[in-house]
């Protein structure tokens, strides 16, 4: 009996270390990138672009999806807008490098009032707000408690309206309570350091996963304890919340573009970016053929057709994206299958 109880403690005390020594390893690979800002009691971390002289646009603000981090925003758009706009790329609260603060940031209409709190420290008054996947319920929340900050919204595939089913096991046992703090520590860094490859393709599919994504976006940070089990509490909390809150996008007045794809593996466009489409009187729906879960990196030209066009600029966001289509048609796409580490399918 004792053989066995010590195997046992020596297993966990080596799968803590693994944990631990992994996490500190991976912060060593992907630094933090921006600044601590404090919002009432707890931290953010936000990179802040200065607005140029004469700003073509006005100042947009990023907001990831689940399992992301401001990198992957910023790894779409930086380089594309600098110079034109005042930029602003947040690690959501208890994403990246961001503290967590109170249990209102597991749910979106709070991690919205702490995005508006940094825009408050960083002087920017109005903006127009990106939202990829997930952060598409925040950029919605934000709209809806925020609407005098919100200059316009850009949706990319979006994750918005009440849909049938659920999310995956994973997320539901490291969000529960006492069990998910063992789950992160003993069983989800392993298994998603396993799992990212695959994991990331088939958020990109059917289309290329970008060379570099892995490096450039730094996904592994969603693998550090903390950070994976807000990132299910976030999942997990989020369809009694859009179940409550959608009847008020009503409310948005807002210019508002959406950008999805026909063939998105991980978010029902027919649900969230149409519902967005019928609740946000006057908004504009973008419907392009054969396009994923990744507008950003994929169509990231019509994107920014769309960030102009919110601004005031007249752009043909339709005839883009069959120029898109038609690219996405001769560049092929990937026989990489959805697999693991994904929202299943909301």
């Amino acid at each position: 009996m004792i053989l066995p109880l010590a195997l046992t403690a020596i297993l966990l005390a080596a799968a803590f270390g693994f944990t631990a020594w992994k996490s500190h390893q991976i912060e060593r690979q992907f630094p933090r990138d921006g600044e601590l800002i404090d919002v009432g009691g707890y931290r953010i971390n936000a990179l802040h672009i200065p607005a140029p002289p004469n700003p073509a646009l006005p100042p947009i603000v990023f907001i990831h999806g689940a399992s992301g981090n401001l990198r992957d925003q910023e790894t779409a758009f930086r380089r594309l807008l600098e110079g034109r706009a005042e930029l602003l790329f947040i690690d959501r609260p208890g994403h990246g490098y961001s503290e967590r603060g109170g249990p209102e940031n597991g749910f979106p209409d709070g991690q919205a009032a702490a995005i508006s709190r940094v825009m408050d420290v960083k002087g920017i008054n109005r903006a127009i707000i990106v939202g990829h996947s997930f952060g598409g319920a925040i950029a919605a929340s934000f709209a809806v408690f925020h609407p005098e900050k919100t200059a316009g919204l850009l949706f990319l595939a979006p994750a918005t309206h009440p849909w049938p089913g659920g999310v995956d096991w994973y997320y539901k046992i490291a969000a529960a309570p006492y069990l998910g703090w063992w789950f992160t520590r003993l069983v989800s860094l392993p298994a998603g350091l396993v799992l990212m490859d695959g994991a990331t393709k088939s958020v990109f599919s059917p289309n290329r996963r970008r060379d570099r994504y892995v490096e450039e976006g730094a996904p592994a940070l969603v693998l550090r304890p903390e950070n994976f089990r807000n990132n299910a509490v976030d999942v997990a909390n989020l369809h009694d919340y859009v179940t409550r809150v959608s009847p008020r996008y009503k409310e948005i007045t807002a210019p508002t573009i959406i950008i999805t794809g026909d063939s998105d593996p991980i978010v029902l466009e027919e649900i969230h970016s149409r519902g967005l489409a019928r609740h946000i009187a006057g908004s504009e729906l973008v419907m392009i053929h054969g396009l994923g879960h990744k507008p950003d990196y994929v169509v990231p030209d019509v994107a920014i057709a769309a960030m102009e066009k919110i601004a005031g600029m007249d752009r043909d966001l339709k005839a883009l994206a069959r120029l898109a289509e038609a690219r996405l048609t001769q560049s092929g796409v990937s026989d990489q299958p959805a697999i693991g580490m994904t929202i299943e399918k909301i």
